[in-house]
């Protein structure tokens, strides 16, 4: 601490510059030389005026002020000194002929940092001038430093504040959202943020001729624009270069000479004035750029745009690799599901499904005091197919089954295999008329159907047994109870001789 407050003396004498005002010429010639001698820069005026002008010109590290002169009063001048935004940190030593105690007592009362009496001596004024240097030099050093700090903070402020933008904005597209809701969200919420009228999300490879412009802030309603890449130098290279594009101006940036010919000829006028590419890739499968444009009328983009821009558009990459990653999940445990329920051979629904379609349409059956009815249908001496044409055709007499059932019913009728060759028809809304009804339908279109066997082969013709259940009814509670009384009206149409309803 000693060696660095013998290194700041020393640099103080060195290249401290003082300004001494006096109206009395063997003072202001003694203290000139006693000052200069130990290494100062002095600047000598006579009188408060000069000193103002002095002060004007330069500012200086100590002023020496007379408090008594023609032209001034040291402390009206001291007082005006020490108003200034300017001047408040220079140190001010007093020099008066006056009693100490009156004239310190008003000097220091204004600012001064210290008073010396005349006539002085002169070990004291240099012991005096050097703690006051000194102390100069410190408060100058704290108010840069504090200065800096407060830069700092405000820096600080602006990235927290930035980042705070950031982390709403991922708040908000980290929900679950899908790939094209996430990039309207993030268009919309990005470009607030930069404070941009233009911002929109681009599709395309590297070395496409044409993107597709999938999100944009200046047009919501906007949605799988193509676009001529050629008309788009900053998208281009941001896609083939792979890395950020900042465009202060288009007017002169070198990148558009091309294109600012065309625009020329075509008599084009572009509206934009600062643009912005920032190219990402999801996945190694979908590429694509962020561009944020700002029209003629705001301000250009800097370099700090820039980084915030990529800080939106790394974090919001994540965000969207999460929803395709979700996407794709979703649609695998749908297309697992969808196999789940889903009968292979038919492709109607199963069993399995079938049961718990039955249960929801009980449920809403009871809650809104209406019926439904089930019928179950069985092809009649199938295995007969089977054994004497083989399995192959027999398959695709199941699969035109199938197709007949689904051409027949209506919209909020469910048809499913069953089993073998048993399958299943629920019909919400039907009381037990119009289920019967709409079995001996059933019953006549399979009957009159020609089951195509191929080769020029003569077409199979085959019947079909229906027994029909309604619910509400007596004893039937459950769906094992429809099902069971299903079972039981087919059995005796099965008796009965086959081809034919029962209830």
């Amino acid at each position: 601490m000693v060696a660095v407050t013998r290194d700041l003396s020393s640099r103080l004498m060195a290249g401290a510059r003082i300004l001494v005002a006096d109206d009395d010429v063997a003072v202001l010639e003694s203290v000139t030389w006693l000052l200069q001698e130990n290494g100062y820069e002095v600047i000598p005026t006579n009188g408060g005026v000069a000193c103002l002008e002095q002060l004007e010109h330069r500012t200086p590290d100590l002023l020496l002020l007379d408090i008594l002169m023609p032209d001034a009063d040291g402390c009206q001048l001291l007082e005006r000194i020490k108003s200034e935004e300017r001047w408040r940190d220079v140190p001010v030593l007093m020099l008066s002929a006056q009693p100490p105690e009156e004239a310190s007592v008003r000097s220091l009362g204004l600012g001064a940092a210290d008073f010396i009496r005349k006539p002085y001596r002169p070990k004291e004024l240099l012991a005096r001038v050097q703690v006051q240097l000194r102390s100069g030099a410190m408060l100058r050093s704290t108010r840069s430093a504090l200065a800096r700090t407060e830069e700092a903070l405000v820096r600080a402020q602006q990235d927290a504040d930035s980042r705070r933008t950031l982390v709403d904005i991922l708040h908000e597209v980290t929900g679950d959202l899908s790939v094209t809701e996430l990039f309207h969200l993030l268009v919309r919420r990005a470009a607030r943020a930069l404070g941009v009228s233009h911002c929109s999300v681009v599709l395309a490879r590297p070395g496409d001729e044409q993107a597709v412009v999938v999100a944009a802030f200046e047009n919501p309603a906007l949605q799988n624009l193509t676009i001529q890449l050629d008309r788009y130098p900053e998208l281009q290279a941001a896609l083939n270069s792979g890395q950020a594009v900042l465009v202060e101006d288009l007017d002169s940036h070198p990148l558009y000479e091309g294109v600012r010919h065309a625009w020329g000829i075509e008599g084009i006028e572009v509206p934009i004035r600062s643009v912005i590419a920032l190219p990402f890739t999801v996945d190694d499968v979908q590429h694509g750029v962020f561009l944020v444009r700002r029209t003629r009328d705001q301000d250009r983009f800097a370099p700090q745009d820039l980084e915030f821009a990529q800080a939106v558009i790394t974090a919001a990459v994540v965000v969207i690799q999460r929803a395709r990653m979700v996407e794709d999940t979703m649609a695998d445990n749908a297309r697992l599901e969808q196999l789940a329920q889903t009968d292979p051979l038919t492709q109607l629904l199963n069993r399995r499904a079938l049961t718990e379609r039955i249960a929801t349409e009980m449920e809403r059956a009871t809650r809104h005091d209406a019926s439904l009815a089930l019928l179950m249908i069985d092809l009649d001496h199938f295995k007969k197919v089977n054994d004497s044409y083989g399995h192959l055709v027999g398959d695709d007499v199941l699969r035109d089954i199938g197709r007949l059932l689904l051409n027949t019913i209506r919209g909020s009728d469910i048809v499913a295999r069953y089993g073998g060759e048993e399958f299943v028809l629920l019909l919400p809304e039907t009381d037990e008329v119009g289920a019967v009804s709409f079995a001996e339908r059933i019953r006549t279109a399979v009957e009159a159907y020609e089951f195509d066997r191929g080769d020029d082969q003569p077409a199979l013709k085959l019947t079909a047994s229906i027994g029909v259940a309604v619910f509400p009814a007596a004893r039937v509670d459950t769906v094992e109870d429809l099902f069971a009384r299903a079972d039981s009206a087919l059995y005796r149409a099965k008796a009965d001789g086959r081809n034919r309803v029962r209830q």
